[in-house]
């Protein structure tokens, strides 16, 4: 069965495959029809994976895929298989997997050759088209996989058949061993801790990265062992990436990792998912501290969100490219006389509390940051440099603008809808928990037949929805209904745990596949066991059923979360440190917190302070007068009529609490004894 011989990306969801849409090569997405059509015709395949805000997929493209010699000879040899790896993270991760198996270092764009039936055999990243810095040129390794496949054949597919039982084994293992009794949380911390620079923040070195799973470690072993040590860790990383280039200080919003060791020079790509687990991150920081640094950052980057990552119907785009015209950052730099143009006198006043740095080795204009003076300044000082940053981000408006990505992807909305609705509750802002509900609401009415889509754009959709869309869902539903509390958003929530069981859950009823059970084109079922910049789907599912199990008193899912985290840790013996996240969220569901206001009418003692006390262990549920007068909770009756609070910690509840000043303090306090 041969596909007509022709690019056939133009009906595609994915703005990275329309961008690939009018090039010579033969372009086919990944699909069922198109591996049939490599069976059939017996040819390897070229898989090439990237997404829209990659600088050197756009390189890669242009050099080589935009190019007809180029265009030729991969039409000839080869089937081709452009993938977006936003859209199609299963396929990403086996093959990311198998190319680091040779290895190789991992990267973006991934190419990788393929046999027939889409066994891995061979590949790299960022190829050009002709030889240079030590990396042969394209067509060369074209002709060379070529060669090798008619020569060698049957060697390559005894090599792809090792390659692939050990990509099995790695991505859908089975336990090798009993999980530990108590999930190593103190252990990998003090582990995670000696990687980290004391004097900068982050992993020691360069290129440094945000790495939310390693900072979610850290920052619950200092909740629950008092390691202060690891708490500021965390805020030295955070205080580190918010004043330096690596952070927007004109328009707000995080890059996607620094290319040096200082935070200083950004590779300029902006991600949904960093910014919206950072500022999950810098609310904790801000509930710890009361810095008002975290506070202005949290509003800076809600307000870029806002401003410029929401679709029309409310829900947020993926990405923001780091190429503006072809140039990297151009959008983002500024020189002096362009900041004097614009601020006139203002603009020496600006200068003193930022700088324009341009380090060895950086060949665009200058980078703004802030590292040289960090440290929050008097209210009126900062308003009155926001005052001046805000002429330069209107005078940024008129600039061509990067490229975004605009496909809502589900799991990383629903990271974003639980950021809003935990930072309006914290800083009191409805407007933000107001934009939470409005992408809620607007993924809700996404699905079909009771099902989630992974990818929505325009009134394209793209099932079936992956377990981590489920699960970052059901974790944006009990942190809006903290926020809400509708009795409905928890229905939909147990709702969607129903989905997670239905399509995902493995035989032995121990946890859950990546990919749907009707999903008909995965070379293998994975099971989402690894940390990627976010946590790993299996982490997120247990951290999603242990808190929609303490919102909803259903304990049957308290038992899957712990089944589930149980088998997890015993895949994960042997992984050191891909796969934190699942050691993060055990412990987590090892000692969940749930929190139960009665408070007066006015919701004016006990509800402000749960509110301004972030805690990633912790649901709080505000009572409701119309329900029977007292209830049993875990042996602790609660009375109604006297305004209060109960703190259930694991399996116990602490005495009622009727001072907020007690709440609050046992809030701050609440550790494992």
């Amino acid at each position: 069965m041969a596909l007509p011989a022709k690019n056939l990306l133009g009906d595609e969801t994915s703005p990275y495959l329309q961008q690939h849409k009018a090039n010579p090569v033969h372009w086919r997405p990944w699909s069922a029809k198109t591996l049939a059509e490599a069976k059939a015709l017996n040819k390897p395949i070229l898989l090439s994976v990237g997404y829209a805000a990659c600088h050197w997929c756009h390189v890669m493209a242009h050099e080589c895929f935009e190019d007809d010699e180029v265009a030729d000879v991969m039409n000839r040899l080869f089937i081709n298989i452009k993938v977006d790896r936003e859209e199609r993270p299963d396929i990403d991760q086996i093959y990311m997997a198998a190319l680091q198996a040779t290895g190789e270092q991992g990267g973006w764009p991934l190419t990788m050759f393929l046999t027939p039936d889409a066994r891995p055999f061979w590949g790299g990243t960022y190829f050009p088209k002709k030889a240079r810095f030590g990396r042969p040129g394209f067509i060369e390794v074209l002709n060379a996989v070529h060669t090798a496949w008619q020569d060698k054949q049957a060697e390559l597919a005894r090599s792809a058949d090792v390659l692939a039982a050990h990509v099995a084994s790695r991505l859908a293992p089975t336990p090798e061993g009993a999980a530990p009794a108590t999930p190593p949380l103190q252990p990998l911390a003090e582990k995670i801790a000696s990687m980290m620079d004391p004097d900068l923040g982050g992993l020691r070195g360069a290129p440094k990265f945000p790495n939310a799973p390693f900072l979610d470690v850290l920052w619950l072993d200092w909740l629950e062992n008092r390691t202060a040590a690891h708490r500021d860790a965390v805020l030295g990383t955070l205080r580190f990436m918010l004043s330096g280039g690596i952070y927007d200080h004109v328009g707000g919003g995080l890059a996607r990792y620094s290319t040096d060791a200082q935070w200083l020079v950004p590779h300029f790509e902006k991600m949904l998912y960093d910014n919206a687990q950072l500022i999950r991150h810098a609310c904790f920081a801000y509930a710890e501290t009361g810095d008002e640094l975290f506070r202005m950052r949290i509003e800076e980057m809600i307000g870029w969100m806002l401003r410029e990552m929401r679709v029309e119907g409310g829900a947020f785009a993926s990405s923001l490219d780091a190429d503006t015209e072809g140039e990297e950052g151009k959008f983002y730099l500024w020189t002096r006389t362009e900041i004097e143009k614009v601020l006139g006198e203002d603009a020496e006043t600006l200068l003193g509390f930022y700088s324009l740095s341009r380090p060895e080795g950086w060949e665009g204009d200058p980078i703004l940051h802030r590292l040289h003076r960090p440290d929050a300044q008097p209210p009126a000082e900062e308003r009155r440099q926001r005052d001046l940053l805000d002429r330069l981000l209107a005078a940024r408006e008129k600039r061509p603008r990067p490229g975004r990505d605009d496909k809502v992807l589900v799991d990383w909305n629903g990271l974003t809808i639980a950021a809003l609705a935990t930072a309006g509750r914290q800083l009191a802002r409805p407007d933000w928990v107001e934009a939470a509900q409005t992408g809620y609401r607007f993924v809700c009415e996404s699905m079909r037949d009771e099902r989630l889509p992974h990818s929505i754009r325009g009134e394209k959709r793209l099932f079936p929805a992956l377990a981590s869309d489920y699960a970052a869902m059901i974790s944006a539903a009990v942190a809006l209904h903290g926020a809400l509390q509708e009795d409905a958003i928890i229905g939909q929530a147990l709702h969607w745990a129903e989905m997670l069981d239905r399509w995902h859950t493995d035989d032995a009823g121990s946890g859950y596949f990546l990919t749907a059970s009707d999903n008909a084109d995965v070379p293998m079922r994975i099971r989402g066991d690894v940390d990627d910049a976010v946590p790993s789907a299996t982490a997120q599912t247990i951290v999603a059923l242990t808190r929609l199990s303490s919102l909803s008193g259903d304990h049957a899912l308290y038992e899957k979360a712990a089944r589930t985290a149980e088998a997890a840790l015993g895949r994960a013996q042997t992984q050191a440190y891909g796969q934190v996240g699942i050691v993060h969220a055990a412990a987590l569901a090892q000692r969940p917190m749930k929190l139960l206001i009665n408070d007066t009418a006015k919701r004016d003692r006990f509800v402000p302070v749960a509110n301004r006390i972030s805690d990633p262990r912790r649901v709080d549920i505000m009572l409701k007068k119309e329900k029977v007068p007292a209830e049993q909770v875990a042996g602790i009756a609660i009375d109604h009529s006297v305004p209060g609070a109960w703190l259930c910690i694991g399996q116990s509840c602490l005495p009622p609490i009727h001072d907020p000043v007690i709440l609050e303090a046992t809030l701050r306090s609440s550790r494992k004894e």
